[in-house]
């Protein structure tokens, strides 16, 4: 039986009829285990619930069981002075309740002061939930709002997955941090769609020429060219022609469109960001915070809760940050010594494979580690994320920030940073380092001494790249986005299962509708402080992977187009029907994730120009096609690209191996000669022709790098920030703000 319980702070409500508290539209909700009325837990509770009430909050508390629940609201004057010392902020919102405020803001101010209240001795409701006096507080979803039940309605349903957003409801209930993510996510979708298109255009093209390729077909005749053995343990000589499929599907993603779509991606990151500046200023000015003041909203609630508070000043300690930029750098090192580790296992499972008695296998043992290795990546990318942020957050309580827009600046900075890390550190090896420092046959470089490095495809490394990517990616997009789902939507289940059971095996059920609608709230997932930061998190990431090696994956933007457009119902439907309702957070900007947007549009300009001057063969081929095929020579009846795989490939001479190395020769015996990768003279030296490309390369670099920056700004000149329409609108706002004031002067001056 669920009824409201008098404690001794509660006397001097005992007058006022049980109805009232129906009447009653209750702020928060705070629960905690039921205890005594005499132990350490009740008297903090007593105390705290006796602070709110000397700031005049009304307050109601009811048993359940196990469960305590305190409902509080707070008085009509605490908004009056909100709106009076900061010029109704809320201008533009539709659910304006009669202290003039919205809604968000509304349950902003009172989280705020909730935060803020401290007892005697000294611990805020922070402190009292880590010690267990109080187990949460949430605002509520309420059943009887009506742009909630238009959001359930319109919004989050896989129906509405192709209709537009309704970004000015989802500001009126979730406030303008929520409506941005989403207004940002959708905007970033819709991008994605001409992005997606001209991938996908890259990526027909290469099937087309799928089986027409000169080289592949080089590659898939080449049954007399033996390849050197790709381990040191008992491997055979190989012919070139096994990897007939490989280079085929080499050519799907490493075509003369390449360079295309990497310089269109180049354009269509700068243009993405610059298009959304717009939206955000348009959006920022119809809800009249284009020039709105995050630290002064935040002293107003300061003197709101306190009036004799102390103005909390900037500080900074060269100490501290010192001890935080060590910190960083010694966990990006671990980070990166993982990476190493991913490496030294695709070294041993190469060898590992190749010995395997399953023919399959051992024909296949280089992509089988390939790909063995970007599964084992995806789940030290699981494990290292939670590391990440333990790390980041200790390391984010020693800066000390003042605010809580500086802490969440710091936290994302070093989240980002160690994520992208674990994300790519792997992908850079793969991308530029793989093939290029393991030496050449009698002369490898060895791990321990023992194990070779990996080699890559006598086709090129970008195979290799794209198989990594795309393991990552899409075991990423759909593991994540089912346990993302799935985890609240299962634990709802369980928990509404357990309480019907409990409603089924009690007396009789509560007569208290307010009291259920709490209960209905508990049963919801968990929300926290950063569960909308990973949100952001998680699209970031998918937008690095988008534009940082496209060049080599030009299907990244498909895949997150789809994901996206899923992503943005599956949150909607976390969120409104899943979750406990998130607190309101008001903002006129997505905050620091602009600038790391920013800077990964830098590194991928930077990273797909060295893609294809350094992984793809795009550079090789057109320095043979002009200086050394036979279009060279004058022969233009024939393809260019004629003979080009017999002169990419060095001569060496068996017995010239070194003493670790084992062949088996019982399939190509009295073997004298075989075949490697590379430009290398009869004496092992570099040939020149590999100076020639060495020179391309770097020129290549250099040219694509201040072209595409340069296109870049150009793009962000031509495309202002902010839209005219909107400084016009701010402009005529002053003029006429200041009319008025010299009228109201002018006025007083007359009487």
């Amino acid at each position: 039986m669920l009824e409201p319980v008098r404690t001794p702070w509660q006397e001097h409500l005992l007058h006022l009829d049980p109805m009232i508290y129906a009447e009653v539209n209750w702020d928060f909700v705070l629960v905690c285990e039921s205890s005594s009325l005499d132990s350490e837990a009740e008297e903090k509770r007593r105390q705290y619930m006796s602070e709110l009430e000397k700031k005049h909050f009304k307050i109601k508390k009811s048993k359940d069981g196990k469960k305590t629940f305190y409902g509080v609201r707070a008085p009509p004057d605490i908004f009056r002075k909100y709106v009076r010392l900061l010029k109704n902020p809320d201008q533009g919102c539709t659910n304006l309740v009669e202290e003039h405020v919205s809604e968000t803001s509304r349950i902003r101010i009172v989280n705020f002061i909730l935060l803020k209240t401290s007892i005697r001795s000294g611990e805020t409701l922070d402190d009292l939930i880590k010690m267990k006096v109080f187990e949460t507080a949430f605002p509520l979803h309420k059943l009887n709002e009506t742009t909630g039940k238009n959001l359930k309605k319109h919004w989050a349903r896989w129906r509405d997955v192709i209709y537009k957003q309704p970004v000015q409801q989802i500001r009126d209930y979730f406030g303008e941090k929520v409506a941005l993510y989403f207004a940002w996510l959708g905007w970033y979708t819709l991008m994605l769609f001409p992005a997606a298109i001209v991938g996908l255009v890259v990526f027909f093209y290469g099937f087309v020429h799928f089986n027409s390729s000169k080289i592949t077909q080089e590659i898939c005749s080449a049954n007399t060219t033996l390849m050197c053995p790709l381990c040191d343990q008992k491997c055979p000589y190989w012919p070139l022609s096994d990897t007939c499929t490989y280079a085929k599907v080499t050519h799907l993603f490493d075509n003369e469109g390449t360079v295309f779509f990497a310089m269109f991606m180049a354009v269509w990151a700068t243009v993405f960001l610059e298009l959304w500046k717009r939206q955000r200023a348009r959006d920022a000015s119809w809800w009249n915070l284009y020039s709105w003041d995050e630290d002064e909203e935040e002293l107003a609630l300061e003197l709101i809760n306190n009036p004799e508070c102390d103005v909390q000043m900037h500080q900074h300690s060269y100490l501290r940050s010192t001890l935080v930029l060590l910190g960083v750098a010694a966990m990006i090192a671990i980070l990166i010594g993982i990476a190493q580790a991913l490496v030294v296992y695709r070294v041993v499972a190469t060898v590992f494979f190749m010995r395997s008695s399953w023919n399959f296998l051992s024909e296949h043992a280089n992509t089988a580690a390939v790909m063995s290795g970007a599964v084992l990546h995806y789940f030290t990318i699981v494990i290292m994320t939670k590391v990440n942020r333990m790390v980041s957050t200790y390391l984010c309580n020693l800066e000390k920030p003042r605010t809580f827009t500086e802490r969440e600046n710091s936290f994302t900075t070093k989240v980002f940073t160690f994520q992208f890390v674990t994300h790519f550190s792997s992908l850079f090896y793969v991308a530029f380092f793989l093939g290029r420092i393991n030496g050449y046959p009698g002369n490898y470089m060895r791990i321990a001494g023992e194990w070779r490095l990996e080699e890559c495809h006598p086709s090129g490394c970008i195979t290799d790249l794209f198989i990594q990517m795309c393991i990552i990616m899409v075991l990423k997009q759909t593991l994540s986005n089912c346990m993302e789902f799935l985890s609240p939507f299962i634990k709802y289940k369980i928990r509404t299962l357990k309480d019907r059971r409990s409603r089924v095996h009690s007396e009789q059920g509560s007569e208290d509708h307010v009291t259920e609608a709490w209960r209905a709230n508990y049963r919801l997932g968990e929300v926290h402080v950063f569960s909308l930061f990973d949100e952001f998190l998680e699209m970031v990431i998918q937008y690095s992977f988008t534009t940082i090696f496209v060049a080599a994956f030009p299907l990244a933007p498909l895949l997150a187009f789809i994901n996206n457009v899923l992503e943005i119902r599956l949150d909607a439907i976390k969120m409104t029907r899943l979750q406990r309702r998130l607190v309101p957070r008001k903002v006129n900007d997505i905050g620091i994730w602009l600038q790391v947007l920013e800077a990964v549009g830098v590194l991928a300009v930077i990273t797909n120009g060295l893609v294809i001057a350094i992984t793809s063969d795009f550079i090789p081929r057109l320095i043979y096609k002009y200086a050394y095929g036979p279009c060279a020579q004058g022969q233009e009846d024939i393809d260019c690209l004629t003979g080009y795989i017999n002169q990419s490939l060095s001569t060496f001479r068996t017995q010239d191996f070194d003493r670790r190395t084992h062949v088996s020769v019982d399939v190509y015996p009295n073997t004298t000669e075989c075949r490697y990768r590379d430009y290398r003279n009869t004496d092992y030296s570099f040939s020149v022709q590999f100076w020639h490309i060495f020179a391309a390369r770097l020129a290549f670099v250099i040219i694509f790098e201040h072209v595409a920056v340069c296109i870049k700004f150009i793009a962000a000149w031509f495309v202002p920030d902010v839209p005219q329409s909107v400084k016009n609108a701010s402009l005529q706002t002053k003029h006429t703000d200041l009319l008025n004031q010299l009228n109201m002067i002018e006025r007083s001056t007359e009487v």
